[in-house]
């Protein structure tokens, strides 16, 4: 009721990502599957938490070049934190790009902030749904290419879908970023960052191109 004796009804509106729950194609690398054995064979410090969800702070055993990838996260509940320290990770593509990972929801959309490549470019719009509801990346992801001297002669390029809504349209990647491995030729790991905050994923999967 407002202040005039008007009555006001509000309604929740609850988003859902279209590719949430996204079958793995065929020919596709299944990461994580929800199993142990997932977890432990396809990953360093593979852990399940939760009976059926993959820890963070963990990195691919296998190395990746041109490919798509799926995951879905979920970002913890954390009202006394702020900024960096609320819902933090990150999904660095080849260990070498990370999107940030971070409880961003409502905010304006930094390149520090969640859908963000960190310290290049933010995103085209701030996707993020709130904590404890299931997100989704889809990434389409193109490497820099390095001539037989190792000097790089094209920059990488990625498209990022965040909840379904494209983030960043075949994006140039001038360079690295910081936290894992540098920039450099051949295939690399995907790392999904710790950074002690207890974010969470499932339904992990890789097209090689």
């Amino acid at each position: 009721i407002t202040a005039d004796g008007e009555s006001i009804e509000m309604k929740k509106v609850a988003r859902k990502s279209p590719t949430m729950g996204k079958a793995a194609p065929k020919g596709a690398i299944v990461l994580f599957d929800g199993t142990k054995d997932a977890a432990k064979n396809n990953f360093q410090r593979g852990q399940i938490v939760m009976e059926n969800l993959l820890r963070h702070d963990v990195e691919t055993n296998a190395k990746f070049g041109d490919h798509q990838l799926h995951l879905e996260f979920r970002l913890p509940f954390m009202p006394y934190a702020r900024g960096q320290g609320r819902g933090n990770s990150g999904m660095y593509v080849q260990g070498r790009y990370e999107c940030q990972i971070l409880d961003s929801f409502g905010l304006d959309g930094a390149n520090n902030e969640c859908g963000g490549i960190y310290q290049i470019a933010k995103p085209n719009v701030n996707m993020c749904l709130p904590p404890l509801v299931w997100q989704t990346y889809d990434v389409d992801f193109t490497a820099a290419r390095y001539d037989d001297a190792g000097k790089k002669v094209k920059n990488a390029r990625v498209t990022i879908s965040h909840n379904g809504v494209k983030i960043h349209d075949d994006l140039e990647l001038p360079n690295g970023t910081p936290g894992k491995h540098p920039e450099g030729p051949g295939p690399d790991i995907l790392y999904l960052q710790g950074h002690g905050n207890p974010v969470v994923f499932r339904n992990i999967w890789v097209v090689n191109k």
